[in-house]
């Protein structure tokens, strides 16, 4: 089955086809660096790992061009507010970001080009849309006429007269049209500024991302991704002012991931629940994170709620308990024996979720495949059986497939062990869970039990169960974990 992406551009899936054979140009909207990041900015650059990783593993070779927004009237506004030099704050917010990035243990970009790097260029551009009277120039303000780019709106569906009607009073009566938008703004007393053909001032947003693009990866690209709320009017405007100076196609396909809610609220400063990523993957971890993201269809949205991060920890505690089970066996053992039905079964698995990947990314279904096999493993092998030859071998097949598979996903790559006692603690916290009574209660249990006294037994193990503490009696001996999910 050939990848097929939902083109956000022709609003249907299409086959995916290169511009160049197998080379991929990929250019999704980076971050407006003026603060921490919060989990709906990190949904972006997790889920287009994946498709960056796919698109290699599928034969590929990509260029992911992954961008900082490093001046913005944002940046000032907060500049100001902090008493803080603007270029200093963005370079700081920069490698926090690259700080949180990398605990996220994505693969690192081809490029992550900074506006304040590209301002020649971006002169250049402006210039070119100023000389091909797709622009005009106002009191060293240069703006961009939306009438002379007949197709504007095709990627928003939105119509130009609508729009017109909607915007019958323009804060700016110099413009010819309430909808052209700026590209270069003059520089205000003490804001940064750069030299051009117009006077000091710094680019418009939208003008920053084609050229970065177009300088890393041409006229043309293949990819262009970002989140849902960029499609306009920052990507229509990308469209307009790239193709208009280019006079080529600028995005073969369009992909958008989606909001982030907090149960039925889309997450915005405005309603007041806005969590850092940072703050986040303290409290629970990264891998929770990046499983509760790929955990829904990129175009979907994703709630974000306790329920919802328990329901993670719950599904990760499955896969990595299953995985220190194969590595118990593999520890204990020897492989002599090849186990061919169950490799069978892998490769039934793979198939299911290279299908999935190929749908536009269906990483729901991708889950479906690994907890199919998970749960067929775990019916195989029991904790504490023998390590027989043929058992080795299937731990074995599972350990190098699940690591294959989580490898695209940036996922299940953590020491199993060391993994699941960090989501017990974490559970311990989340349901305020007394440690000390705990393992009180269960020194009684064993107490009662080495008395054949059974029915204490039973009381005190129901006495844990009502508390969400599972207990697991082995030939080691009691162990005990918080109930997931």
């Amino acid at each position: 089955m050939s990848l097929k992406i939902y083109n956000s551009l022709s609003r249907k899936e299409e086959d995916f086809k290169t511009l160049e054979p197998g080379q991929v140009k990929m250019y999704v909207c980076g971050p407006t660096v003026y603060d921490l990041l919060h989990v709906g900015n990190f949904r972006g650059a997790i889920f287009f790992n994946l498709v960056r990783q796919w698109l290699e593993k599928s034969g590929y070779k990509v260029n992911f061009v992954y961008n900082y927004t490093d001046i913005d009237d944002k940046i000032i506004n907060r500049a100001n507010e902090s008493d803080e030099d603007p270029l200093k704050l963005s370079e700081r917010y920069i490698k926090e970001f690259e700080v949180d990035f990398a605990r996220l243990g994505l693969k690192a970009h081809d490029h992550n080009p900074r506006c304040t790097h590209h301002i020649d260029d971006m002169t250049a551009m402006i210039q070119t849309l100023v000389d091909g009277g797709h622009a005009y120039v106002i009191e060293g303000e240069v703006f961009f006429s939306i009438e002379s780019f007949k197709e504007y709106g095709k990627l928003s569906g939105k119509n130009i007269e609508d729009l017109q009607a909607g915007h019958r009073v323009d804060p700016d009566p110099r413009k010819k049209s309430p909808l052209d938008f700026v590209l270069w703004k003059p520089a205000k007393a003490g804001e940064p500024g750069w030299d051009s053909p117009w006077g000091k001032g710094r680019p418009g947003w939208h003008i920053e991302c084609s050229t970065m693009s177009h300088v890393l990866l041409g006229d043309s690209i293949d990819i262009h991704g970002g989140g849902i709320d960029l499609t306009f009017p920052h990507h229509e405007n990308e469209i307009a002012q790239s193709e208009a100076s280019s006079q080529k196609p600028f995005a073969r396909y369009w992909m958008h991931n989606n909001f982030i809610n907090f149960g039925d609220a889309k997450m915005s400063k405005s309603l007041g629940n806005v969590v850092k990523a940072r703050d986040f993957m303290d409290q629970y971890h990264p891998e929770i994170l990046k499983y509760m993201m790929l955990s829904v269809h990129y175009r979907s949205p994703l709630n974000l709620s306790e329920n919802q991060v328990h329901q993670a920890i719950a599904g990760l505690d499955r896969i990595y308990s299953t995985i220190h089970l194969a590595d118990q066996v593999i520890d204990r053992g020897e492989s002599s024996q090849t186990d061919k039905p169950f490799r069978e079964k892998l490769e039934t698995a793979q198939a299911a979720i290279e299908s999935a990947l190929n749908d536009d990314f269906n990483t729901p279904n991708v889950y479906a495949a690994i907890f199919d096999i998970v749960r067929q493993l775990n019916a195989a092998i029991k904790p504490g059986q023998k390590a027989k030859p043929i058992l080795v071998d299937k731990a074995q097949a599972f350990k190098d497939w699940i690591t294959g598979v989580g490898e695209l996903m940036a996922l299940f790559q953590e020491p199993a062990g060391e993994f699941l006692k960090t989501m017990n603690d974490i559970m311990v916290r989340e349901k305020s869970i007394d440690v000390e009574k705990v393992e009180a209660l269960i020194a009684q249990r064993n107490e009662a039990r080495s008395n054949k006294d059974f029915e204490s037994a039973d009381r005190i193990r129901d006495e844990l169960v009502a508390m969400d503490i599972i207990i697991l009696d082995g030939v080691e001996g009691t162990r005990w974990e918080v109930k997931k999910g």
